[in-house]
């Protein structure tokens, strides 16, 4: 596992779980079910894009869904290069 990630929320620098089992440890138990379908689900060309969802919505932040919209749109594009 590479170093921890980290991100700024409201001014506080905050831990970014990126590892599945971190990931869904720190998701509530509520949440954990639809987690592990979707990493289940998820092919090779997807998992990266699903990490990433999960990440953010493991850490409260405000900005989320500005950061998922951006990624989600850097996906596309970067597929639809390809």
């Amino acid at each position: 596992m590479g170093e921890p990630l980290k991100t700024f929320v409201g001014g506080t620098e905050v831990d970014v779980p990126n590892s599945i089992p971190d990931i869904r440890a720190t998701l509530p138990e509520d949440r954990r079910a639809e987690f592990d379908h979707a990493i289940n689900e998820a092919g090779v060309h997807e998992i990266q894009a699903v990490m990433r969802h999960w990440m953010l919505e493991a850490v409260p932040d405000p900005e989320a869904e500005r950061i998922l919209d951006r990624l989600a749109r850097d996906e596309a594009e970067r597929r639809s290069v390809s």
